[in-house]
């Protein structure tokens, strides 16, 4: 699914990264746990989670993720916004929660990341 698509899908704000808007995310995975996301996702997937630090950036990096949407309305500062947008990162935030922006990219047809970390995206 494109990250456009994404985010008209969860009608989320784009904080970076609107030149990668047409890029395809492979599946998506919702975590809040870093290492969860570091031991079990995927590259090119699309993160979901109301983490907003700096960790976050450097493990969408590490991971080389497709982006990262912040769900439950939580504030994105201005410093992490600047960061991702340092890296290239596709970021944006929804006021949905983190089970109701699942569900939506899951009935649009967002394949998950498998919970088996040798088999990918299901």
């Amino acid at each position: 699914m494109k990250l456009a698509d994404v985010a008209r899908c969860l009608g989320a704000t784009v904080l970076t990264g609107h030149d990668g808007l047409d890029r395809e995310a492979r599946g998506a995975f919702a975590a809040d746990l870093l290492s969860d996301v570091l031991n079990r996702g995927a590259p090119h997937v699309l993160l979901l989670t109301g983490l907003t630090n700096p960790q976050v950036i450097r493990t969408a990096e590490i991971m080389d993720l497709a982006g990262v949407v912040f769900v439950r309305n939580k504030h994105v500062s201005p410093a992490l916004v600047a960061m991702g947008a340092e890296k290239g990162l596709v970021m944006m935030a929804t006021h949905r929660s983190l089970y109701e922006t699942c569900g939506l990219l899951y009935v649009a047809g967002m394949a998950a990341v498998s919970p088996d970390a040798d088999a990918g995206i299901s």
